[in-house]
Parts: structure tokens; sequence; C-alpha cells
């Protein structure tokens, strides 16, 4: 028997430039109220871009929630409504300075399902040819290339932390050893 929650009402709470916020007042499958916090989010997309080299390319950026450096994947926020393939091109050309040949869809991932209406667009590309690197006036980050399997390692060896950047290098490697990539 599928599970459902009913909603009665929805409150808005925050409207911010990333993020809006809203209580929603729900009827359980039981007959009994409860009320769920909401959190908005537009999505994002994030890129395992592997070059000739079988090397990964990685960006180091400052995440201000940690307060530290952070090793992920090119990534980037979707645009309400943006397809997710064109926003994933177009970050890993911005970060990276590269467009890839081949672009594969590995798959949605929902980061904070309990209160977060957010989906990362996970993506695969190869064939990769270097263009310009395009930040934004306020994006600062370094671009690393590095054996793919050393990235996968990384992840095991907790020296990834970032989720969207584990999920999409353990993903990609399954592909890969089962011959799917």
């Amino acid at each position: 028997m599928p599970h459902l929650e009913q909603t009665v009402k929805s409150t808005p709470i925050y409207d911010g430039k990333i993020i809006r916020v809203r209580t929603d007042d729900v009827q359980l499958e039981n007959g009994n109220a409860a009320k769920r916090e909401v959190i908005s989010h537009p999505g994002g997309v994030c890129v395992v871009a592997v070059n000739s080299r079988d090397e990964v390319l990685l960006v180091r950026q400052f995440r201000y929630p940690f307060g530290k450096e952070l090793i992920e994947i090119p990534a980037g926020k979707l645009e309400y409504g943006e397809d997710p393939s064109a926003c994933g091109r177009r970050e890993l050309e911005e970060e990276t300075g590269y467009t890839a040949g081949t672009y594969r869809y590995l798959g949605p991932m929902y980061p904070t399902p309990a209160y977060d209406e957010e989906v990362i667009h996970l993506y695969y590309a190869a064939q990769l040819q270097p263009t310009r690197q395009k930040l934004d006036e306020d994006e600062f980050l370094d671009v690393l290339q590095m054996p793919f399997q050393q990235a996968v390692q990384m992840v095991l060896d907790q020296q990834i932390a970032d989720g969207k950047t584990q999920l999409a290098l353990l993903k990609a490697d399954a592909l890969r050893r089962a011959g799917k990539l």
C-alpha cells in the first residue's frame, strides 16, 4: 500500500535568492495532522568529467557553511525550468574550461528528501576539449585533475566529503566496472 500525506495548508516563510521556505499543514494516512517544514530549491547538476588520460576534473573551493575548502566535481544550480543537461554542460565549461564530446545522464539524487525539494542531476562526461574557464565574478576555485581511481579512493578514505561528489564518483566507478560507461 502506498503511503501518502495530503497538504491541507501551505504558508510561505521566506523567499530568498536561492531558497524558499514554507510550512505545510498535512493530514497523515491515519487521519492525524502534522506540520512539515519544506525548503524549495531549483535543483542542480554535477558532472564527473574524465579526460583521455583517465583523470577526473575536480574543483576545490571554499564552502561558507563549513568554513573550509571542499573538493567536489564541477556542479551548479539550475534556474527554475532550466534543462539540467544544458546547465551541466554550461557549468562544466564555466568552472573547468572544458567541454565534453560525450555526455551521459547518470540519474537524479535527492540530497535531503525529509525537508528539501532539491534534485541534483548526475552526469558523466568524456572526450573533453579545452576551451576557456568562465567563472562568475563571485566564484573562486582551483581545478584539479587526478586519476579517476585516486578520486574514488579519496571518497573511500573520507577525503572527499561532498555528498553529490561521493555518489557520482562511486556510481560512475560501478558503471565503468560493469562495462556500462
